[in-house]
């Protein structure tokens, strides 16, 4: 344990890289500490998108696959990518459990209810993976398709739900099969904070047909008066002015997120009430719920990284978030595994309200407070720790209040480098993805707030402990690189699994 040399690993979400211009609120933020770090020559660019971490060629990164590329030391094939496998070779089609539920309907008469987000945003889920749901079914002749589109408004821009809702009813027609039934901001659906109440209100429009009555889904639109995330559960009627798509008993419910975390909470709910009528659930890919609910994708194996190296040395690490990161510095970073590993302590900080356009500051000043904390014990020769502000801030498309966001992250940023300085501490920061240095999108030279994220390089930078200078990185990045970066600065080796390599 003597020989290991202390450091600290601050993730700074949604930490992107663009040139400065219109839209970039990281360009645009009074950062002077960021600035600096950014200009030394320790600093580099690193690939956080697409292939470099095993996403699709040209997808935009995200907080999940980013935190579990940092800690695994490779790419990992992320379940939107296995998934899009899948659909290519057929493998949903001939899908056994899938075929028997399917066949089930068919016999019965019941009906197959689709939940998930109705956007193309590629961080939890993909409209476009509905197309080949819709021609299964009707493969099947199932005689019901009930549709339940979450609208967006946070991976892609505002404004576009009525676009994605068309898209789905374009799919529809095309199959022959299927009708939107709800419709539900993912404020509502997705709400992964613990607020039950929002859970509630989602889970009544799909099991009970309670919400905002509409003749055509687009008319549920209206009420989303702060956006597409916020719009209200609608429930489209028929021409009886019924419900369409109430959950009956023996029906089918497969959500259709390829990522677990913002729609497990709804997941459970439905199922704590629906299990018990005859109603089978399915998941398009492994979720984390606490409800046994069967995948018909599984996930890549993502051991073998940070964790299990840092407990194989006998090395303690603390890991500190605000409740929205807080999983992505523990679950997701140590290669999806729940619960502390040996030698790991958590340190979870409650979340700092709901409205960070008004509070951009969250609750960092408390996980500011926590890393310096642990940093000053010497029991502890890591401490990870995640600044969530640019990305939580950022997915609000609100410009100044992301600025702002970036700013408090600088002076926290400034504040522990002096904590690194004082403890004999190296520290390396990096972005897990793109996010607030593009706020801006559209097209024919209409521009609209943008929240979601991108495919730019992250800033990855190592302050080197006191007295130490660290050499230029040579060539190029990637967040696979950076576990075995945290090793070396260590003292230790990198595990066999890792294919990146040591940047200092």
């Amino acid at each position: 344990m003597s020989a290991v040399r202390p450091g600290i690993l601050l993730v700074l979400d949604g930490w992107g890289h663009a040139e400065p211009g219109e839209g970039n609120a990281l360009a645009a933020a009074d950062t002077p500490c960021l600035d600096r770090l950014r200009a030394t020559p320790a600093a580099v660019l690193a690939e956080a998108s697409g292939s470099a971490v095993g996403l699709l060629p040209g997808t935009v990164g995200n907080s999940e696959i980013g935190h579990i590329v940092i800690g695994a030391g490779r790419p990992v094939p992320y379940d939107s990518v296995l998934v899009a496998e899948r659909i290519d070779d057929g493998g949903l089609r001939s899908h056994e459990t899938l075929g028997a539920a399917l066949t089930g309907l068919a016999a019965t008469g019941g009906a197959l209810h689709l939940i998930g987000l109705a956007s193309d945003g590629m961080i939890h889920a993909n409209v476009h993976h509905l197309r080949e749901l819709l021609r299964i079914a009707a493969l099947f002749a199932v005689p019901a398709v009930r549709i339940h589109a979450i609208t967006d408004g946070r991976d892609v821009a505002d404004g576009t739900a009525a676009h994605h809702l068309a898209t789905v009813e374009g799919y529809t027609a095309e199959a022959g099969v299927g009708s939107i039934a709800t419709v539900i901001g993912r404020g509502y659906a997705l709400d992964k904070s613990g607020d039950l109440a929002l859970t509630e209100r989602a889970a009544r429009a799909i099991t009970d047909g309670v919400g905002h009555p509409v003749g055509k889904p687009e008319e549920a639109l209206a009420t989303g008066g702060r956006g597409d995330e916020w719009v209200e559960p609608g429930v489209v009627t028929g021409a009886d002015g019924q419900p369409l798509g109430p959950v009956r008993d023996g029906d089918v419910v497969l959500f259709t997120h390829f990522r677990s975390d913002r729609i497990q909470q709804l997941a459970d709910r439905l199922y704590g009430e629906l299990a018990g009528r005859g109603v089978t659930f399915l998941s398009l890919a492994q979720y984390d719920t606490e409800a046994p609910i069967p995948a018909l994708v599984h996930r890549a194996e993502a051991g073998g990284g940070l964790a299990d190296r840092l407990a194989e040395c006998g090395v303690r690490s603390v890991r500190i978030a605000e409740a929205e990161k807080f999983e992505h510095v523990t679950y997701y970073l140590n290669g999806r595994k729940a619960g502390p590993a040996p030698l790991e302590e958590h340190v979870r900080i409650a979340a700092g309200g709901t409205d960070h356009r008004a509070a951009p500051e969250m609750n960092i000043g408390r996980v500011t407070e926590a890393i310096g904390a642990a940093a000053r014990r010497a029991d502890v020769p890591l401490v990870v720790a995640n600044l969530a502000n640019i990305d939580v801030v950022g997915h609000t498309g609100e410009y100044e209040a992301t600025v702002r966001a970036a700013e408090h992250t600088d002076r926290a940023v400034a504040a522990l480098c002096r904590v690194a300085r004082e403890t004999g501490r190296w520290m390396v920061l990096v972005g897990d993805h793109g996010n607030a240095e593009k706020m801006l999108t559209g097209a024919g030279g209409v521009s609209r707030p943008y929240g979601g994220h991108t495919t730019n390089p992250v800033p990855a930078v190592l302050v080197p402990a006191p007295g130490r200078e660290a050499a230029p990185p040579t060539g190029t990045a990637t967040l696979a690189d950076i576990a075995p970066s945290v090793l070396s600065l260590l003292g230790l080796g990198p595990a066999p699994a890792m294919t990146g390599r040591a940047l200092w």
